[in-house]
């Protein structure tokens, strides 16, 4: 196998999103985009209790993408304008294709809130291309126990297929793109060869832990936490130097014009305006305040 060359890496460093403080490894100064990943913010881990609850996303739109929750530790309750409604658990991942729109709100259950706990998660924004920006909008939960896995020679690294292919087993989810996405779960001294098409673009974020990459690049947290590839290979070759978690992530790039605006992700301004004109004349549908 060929390893793919490394393109960028990059810092998760923490933004201020409203109430929340969350990590965004995508987009930065130096890396505004890998197509046909828009965004990337890692959020958590928050101590969630009734007198402290700052992830509470009341309704909100959408259109020109999906916007993917990946809920690595918690419990979150999906509501949406289609008549979605579904708690969201740890290792579940919730894949919204937002389309010509779709307005959802998300955050922990009363019940998770009342006890208390842990929230932590990522939140990715994959681009569709121009084609279906305006298609019917869908919603996928997908439960943990519900993935297949792929279990590397030693038996320490476990690489749950979300979407894509990888080893002959394919992902859950139902994409409308090319795209892979695995979330990789290491045991400290675990080696293992991730695969994927030549043709993607693909990206490795450090959620904790301490990884080495291709034998040459190392991420840790507070560090460089992200692996930019090059299309120019194969895969590339992990090695955990502690109890690691990653998320892998490629895609065809789509190499389109890009317009962004608020919760809109479009190919010009002309449409970005269309989206705040539909949003405000209710063609998004509606979701009340729960």
């Amino acid at each position: 196998m060929k390893t793919n060359s490394i393109k960028r890496i990059g810092r998760s460093d923490f933004v201020n999103m409203g109430p929340i403080r969350l990590r965004q490894p995508l987009p930065t100064q130096q890396i505004d985009m890998i197509d046909p990943f828009i965004l990337l913010h890692h959020y958590g881990p928050y101590d969630i209790s009734p007198e402290k609850n700052p992830f509470d996303l009341g309704p909100h739109p959408h259109r020109g993408f999906e916007p993917v929750t990946f809920l690595v530790q918690g419990e979150q309750l999906h509501r949406d304008s289609l008549g979605n409604e579904s708690v969201v658990k740890a290792g579940d991942v919730q894949w919204t294709t937002a389309g010509r729109g779709i307005i959802h709100a998300e955050g922990p259950t009363k019940e998770f809130v009342n006890r208390g706990g842990t929230i932590e998660g990522i939140q990715l924004w994959l681009n569709l291309p121009s084609e279906k920006k305006m298609m019917q909008p869908n919603y996928q939960h997908a439960k943990s126990e519900d993935f297949e896995v792929v279990n590397s020679s030693d038996g320490k690294i476990n690489t749950k297929i979300i979407a894509g292919a990888l080893a002959g087993k394919t992902g859950k989810i139902v994409t409308q793109t090319a795209v892979n996405a695995f979330m990789i779960e290491a045991k400290q001294g675990g080696v293992e060869t991730i695969n994927f098409q030549s043709s993607h673009q693909g990206m490795l974020y450090l959620l904790k832990g301490t990884v080495k990459i291709n034998d040459q690049v190392t991420l840790s947290l507070n560090e460089d936490q992200l692996v930019y590839f090059h299309q120019d290979g194969d895969g590339f070759t992990l090695e955990a130097q502690s109890d690691s978690l990653l998320l892998f992530l490629s895609g065809e790039p789509l190499k389109e014009e890009v317009a962004t605006y608020g919760p809109y992700v479009m190919n010009t301004q002309t449409e970005l305006l269309e989206a705040m004109r539909d949003y405000q004349m209710g063609k998004m549908g509606f979701l009340p305040v729960n």
